[in-house]
């Protein structure tokens, strides 16, 4: 085994460990922390504020892991042509993301239910908006894999569904009455494709080529 196939391996293990970190963080923050603020935004925020303060960080570690992750990848495949643009995309995801918890940590000094839901609403807006961008980084990242083929296919499928309902956000009005259908379509292709990716990036002993 070369110094270069202990690298890419070292490489491999980075960005599997990372997308891991990135996952649990991104369930904690979303559905234990920003959940609870929409249900009980008084009651989370005077009573809760640890688990608040702890889901800020857990979001901001998101944010750094991504990078990461974004260096990794770009590390591995840059011999591809695509590499380069997949990682700009994700990094400008990661920046949009850094940006919107900070709507969170202004919720820390307010004590009006309307004007937290108001900000909770501008980090999920702002959210949104970087996820528009990540799903082009994905959907390129799908292309420069090629294998495992249906590990490539799943990100593709995710990357699409993540601009389709970004779209849907902003273009139809009655979105909420789809909200559950494209949290679906968004949630299966993207979880099943992103955990077997980083699985895999675990598991792969052989440089990846």
């Amino acid at each position: 085994m070369n110094k270069k196939t202990v690298n890419h391996r070292s490489l491999s293990i980075i960005a599997g460990i990372s997308y891991l970190i990135i996952f649990f963080s991104a369930v904690f923050a979303n559905f234990f922390v920003i959940a609870s603020i929409q249900n009980e935004p008084l009651v989370t925020l005077q009573e809760n504020q640890l688990m608040v303060r702890l889901g800020i960080m857990a979001f901001l570690l998101t944010v750094v892991f991504d990078v990461v992750v974004a260096w990794a990848l770009q590390k591995l495949y840059h011999d591809h042509v695509l590499s380069s643009l997949s990682t700009y995309f994700r990094l400008m995801h990661a920046a949009i993301m850094g940006v919107s918890v900070y709507a969170i940590v202004e919720c820390l000094s307010l004590s009006s239910e309307v004007e937290i839901i108001k900000h909770i609403d501008t980090f999920n807006t702002i959210w949104l908006i970087g996820l528009f961008f990540f799903g082009f980084h994905l959907i390129l990242l799908g292309q420069i894999l090629k294998r495992p083929l249906l590990i490539s296919i799943f990100l593709i499928i995710a990357g699409c569904m993540y601009i389709i309902d970004t779209g849907a956000h902003f273009l139809l009005s009655d979105y909420k009455k789809y909200s559950s259908i494209f949290i679906l379509l968004v949630a299966i292709p993207s979880v099943i494709g992103e955990m077997a990716l980083a699985i895999w990036l675990l598991a792969k002993k052989d440089r990846i080529k």
